[in-house]
């Protein structure tokens, strides 16, 4: 049955191929005046009977262009499109080979509505920095979302969570006409927004402020899409509610409502579920099934976070209910503000085993650990973001936040050690409670004032972060040891900890012109951070039943401050081809710390060169060369500084090391890509090195009854090296089918130092995980996505009594969509998945089927689904982990097969008319 299906659907796409036939349409296109090329000229086709994309793509520096795709069509409308000149349309009898010889364009000047008119439909503009695409020639189903228009566009990739990446660089940020849409999170707009709003989106290298305002590139490591919204679309609300309930309890409802006037923009949503679901993916296919990929919706371990907020623990099922509200507005020239409000509550609940073999220098010994686990977490963040322009010449910019956290946990865990022979030596019974709160308020202030009209540019930035912790535990804990006689040692204390963090920054920058092209930058940054820290232990009196004893030995009153001075001076080009930076700073650290109880005196003062760069080389429209290369100091934290006992785990007590050093960690990354609009081909190749100096790592010394103590010390000798490209390719039929494939090869190599028992463990990891994936749409009627990837692990250790380890892992997925008959949409989503990096007791394969089908009712104003989550009831959260001195086996809790029904129901009204209802997909 299999090699039948996969036989039909290879026949399928050959037939359909051969149905139609390649043309290859070539020219040149110059000034018709002047008769100088016209680079970057967009030359696409159209079908003469509905105006549907053929093909497009644009002028290399010559004005040279080649127009070549696959249609059964046998006449082409070809336009040309030029900002500043008249577009130019052809009507072409299509034969293999068509050559149109000098196309001139005339500089625009009158009948500017009839240019207009045509110029909407221009597919691709390329505006010195920005890459504009045209949403409406881009055929999608009529309520398809921006993320569906999205995955048409090319060197444009969105994953199966969501995630955007443009010729392999992540989309960090995606704005609605200039500003953030409710939050930083690309995929609420993407997968919230209705395609047929949308007028332009636009792709550029994401810019800082100072960058934004200055007119200076950005280092092209990341994309922004800005969504240009059309005019009679821009005054208006768009709105969602949904709500499902399903076997097992399961449950979800949630709502967004968007109301747009020109630049004034006011959000709200809420949304409330036990799935593991933020309420936020705003896929209505997917959301009411769960919205999750193996064991979480949002993330690998069961947690999320939206603008800062964590949601759950990371860890088993998350029940979650969040309430929120956005408003923004700007008036050009004058103002650009943005401002949020978030209230969110979860718990999460997680049953835990794990199986871990310890490495010592001369023997192994094994942990069997059970543990079980309740959290509860509520949360409020407010925050407010102000762009002031005073004058053309002086901007300001305000962000203040406040946020108030509190969590409450507990759990108990079951653990024994046996030694290589199989036989018991400790056990530990224990339960841990802990309540806590956290109270954050930071602030930042920039000033950016332009000198003059050549470049001369001052920044002055101050920020603060003020943090204040409290949190109580009491720790229940029975440990016995085993050995010519039994040892029992009860642990019953409670530990009462009150913390504040406060951070201030101070930045001064000048940027001097010394030619058009080079710029010299000179940089002061001034920070002050004390972190104080208070912890009270206290033992039970087992004669009041209270907390009464107060433990020295394991309590603290620690005090870190943290004072850098780093004055930076850097050279910058910037040009057409060529942007290039480097810079030198030189950074005094100064440490002043205590801890009170045992007068330690932590003072200390550093001195460190660090260099930071980078080279960007554009060959072309579509090719670039990219180098970065930073380094930056790792200051030892608070706790890896205290030289007091901590015993969460009677089995593994931590000290902290005062005579610890500040690590240094240099960076180093390469990267090209190629992406050719004609061939809609996209290739790119990236390779990276981190070199860690004086890493704060983990010295264990473990008794004879495999008691470990844990504490702190700077290592050298620990890298990590990366590699990875892509290949992709589009083949595209007029509208009847697209066929898109990537081929992406990841390696990654980790040395990782540690100490036990007085002796160094190296240990090596090297990984290789080459994906490869396949897009199959069919006239928007059906949509099949196969993806394999397989991952090679290889593990070595220094101790030649540690064999390697080796294991190879399997993903087979298989997605598929229909959408016929109308009205009638019907997924699956199904994986095969083997791990073969489990020991024994622990599920290695198991094959996880999420279906829905769903019927577009009310005009398709509302969709009705009944949803399966984990059809197979396969679903497993299991997985190996190795270190210098470890290999751990660990399973988890996660969400089992459940069926939901769901309602959900779209509106929207725009300019004053009523919608049709049809502004969403699914």
């Amino acid at each position: 049955m299999p090699r039948f299906l996969l036989a039909s659907f290879f026949s399928l796409i050959f037939c359909t191929i051969s149905w139609s036939q390649e043309f290859k349409i070539t020219g040149s296109v110059v000034d018709a005046t002047s008769k100088q090329p016209l680079e970057a000229t967009t030359v696409y086709a159209e079908s003469l009977k509905d105006s549907a994309l053929v093909a497009y793509t644009i002028t290399n520096n010559t004005g040279f262009f080649e127009l070549q795709d696959r249609t059964g069509l046998k006449e082409l409308n070809i336009y040309f499109s030029y900002n500043g000149y008249k577009t130019l349309k052809m009507k072409i009898d299509l034969k293999p080979t068509v050559n149109l010889g000098t196309v001139q364009l005339e500089e625009q000047a009158e009948e500017l509505e009839e240019v207009n008119v045509v110029g909407e439909r221009v597919p691709i503009t390329v505006k010195k920095d920005t890459l504009e695409f045209n949403a409406d020639s881009f055929k999608t189903r009529p309520d398809a979302t921006v993320e569906d228009v999205l995955k048409k566009l090319p060197g444009v990739e969105v994953d199966s969570d969501g995630n955007i990446t443009v010729n392999g660089k992540e989309v960090s940020q995606v704005k609605v006409n200039g500003q953030v849409f409710f939050s930083t999170d690309p995929k609420v707009a993407t997968k919230s927004l209705p395609k047929e709003i949308i007028s332009k989106i636009q792709i550029s290298d994401t810019k800082t402020r100072a960058q934004e305002f200055s007119g200076e590139a950005g280092n092209g490591e990341s994309k922004t899409i800005n969504l240009t919204l059309k005019e009679d679309k821009n005054k208006g609300y768009v709105g969602r509610v949904g709500a499902g309930y399903g076997t097992e309890d399961r449950y979800q409802a949630n709502g967004l409502l968007n109301y747009f006037n020109d630049k004034e923009r006011v959000s709200i949503l809420a949304s409330a579920n036990n799935i593991n679901n933020t309420g936020f993916s705003f896929d209505e296919i997917r959301d009411m099934m769960g919205g999750v990929r193996g064991n979480s919706s949002w993330s690998s371990n069961g947690s999320f976070s939206v603008n800062g907020i964590s949601f759950g623990f990371g860890e088993g099922i998350t029940t979650s209910s969040t309430l929120g509200a956005s408003y923004a507005n700007e008036i050009k020239n004058r103002f650009k503000i943005n401002s949020n409000y978030f209230f969110s509550d979860s718990e999460s609940v997680n049953n835990e085993k794990t199986t871990r073999e310890n490495i010592l220098p001369d023997r192994r010994f094994f942990t069997d650990n059970t543990s079980d686990f309740l959290g509860n977490t509520t949360s409020h963040q407010g925050s407010f973001q102000m762009d002031y322009d005073i004058d053309k010449t002086l901007k300001i910019f305000i962000n203040p936040s406040l946020s108030v956290n509190s969590a409450n946990q507990t759990r108990s865990n079951e653990t024994e050690t046996s030694d290589e022979a199989g036989n018991l030596v400790n056990r530990n019974d224990r339960i841990d409670r802990n309540n806590s709160t956290q109270r954050r308020f930071s602030n930042r202030f920039d000033v950016m004032k332009k000198l003059d009209t050549m470049g001369r540019l001052l920044r002055f930035s101050f920020s603060n972060e003020n943090t204040e912790n409290r949190s109580e535990g009491i720790l229940n804990s029975e440990q016995e040891v085993f050995g010519e006689e039994t040892t029992v040692e009860l642990f019953d204390q409670q530990t009462e900890v009150k913390g504040a963090d406060d951070n201030y920054r101070i930045e001064l920058s000048y940027t001097h012109p010394l030619t058009k092209k080079l710029l010299l930058t000179a940089e002061y940054n001034f920070s002050d951070k004390t972190v104080k820290n208070k912890r009270d232990v206290f033992e039970l009196d087992r004669n009041t039943e209270r907390y009464t004893m107060f433990n020295e030995d394991l309590s603290s009153q620690f005090e870190l401050g943290t004072m850098q001075n780093s004055p930076t001076l850097g050279i910058r080009h910037q040009g057409e081809k060529l942007n290039a930076s480097i810079s030198s700073r030189y950074m005094i650290t100064r440490l002043e710390g205590t801890e009170l109880f045992r007068n330690v005196d932590l003072s200390r003062k550093y001195h460190t060169w660090l260099y930071n760069g980078y080279l960007n080389y554009n060959f072309g429209n579509n090719k670039r060369l990219g180098l970065y290369f930073n380094s930056d100091l790792d200051i030892p934290s608070f706790s890896q500084l205290q030289p007091v006992a901590i015993i969460n785990d009677p089995l593994n007590i931590i000290v902290g090391n005062p005579n610890l050093e500040p690590g240094v960690n240099r960076n180093i990354y390469l990267n090209y890509n190629n992406f050719n609009w004609r061939e809609r081909t996209g290739f790119f190749i990236y390779s990276g090195v981190n070199f860690r100096k004086n890493r704060v790592s983990s010295v264990t010394t473990t008794d004879d009854n495999f008691i470990r103590t844990t504490t702190y010390r700077n290592v050298d000798g620990n890298y990590s090296a990366y590699s990875g490209m892509e290949y992709s390719k589009q083949i595209k039929k007029d509208s009847a089918y697209t066929l898109k494939f990537s081929i992406r090869p990841y390696m990654n190599l980790n040395r990782v130092v540690g100490i036990s028992n007085g002796v160094e463990l190296v240990s090596k990891n090297f990984t290789v995980n080459p994906r490869v994936r396949i897009t199959f749409n069919y006239k928007e009627l059906f949509e099949i996505e196969p993806e394999y990837t397989f991952s090679v692990n290889n593990t070595t250790f220094s101790n030649p009594n540690i064999g390697d380890v080796d294991f190879i892992s399997h993903r087979l997925g298989l997605r598929t969509t229909t959408y016929w008959p109308e009205n009638l949409i019907w997924e699956n989503d199904i994986s095969y998945n083997y791990n073969g990096n489990v020991g024994p007791g622990f599920d290695k394969s198991s094959i996880f089927w999420n279906t829905s089908i769903g019927m577009e009712v009310l005009k398709k104003k509302a969709t009705l689904k009944i949803s399966a989550f984990d059809l197979l009831n396969q679903n497993i959260n299991t997985r190996r982990t190795t270190g210098e001195d470890f290999i751990q086996d660990f399973q988890g809790t996660v969400l089992r097969r459940y069926f939901m029904g769901s309602f959900t129901y779209k509106f929207d009204q725009f300019g004053g008319k009523k919608g049709l209802g049809n502004r969403f997909r699914r």
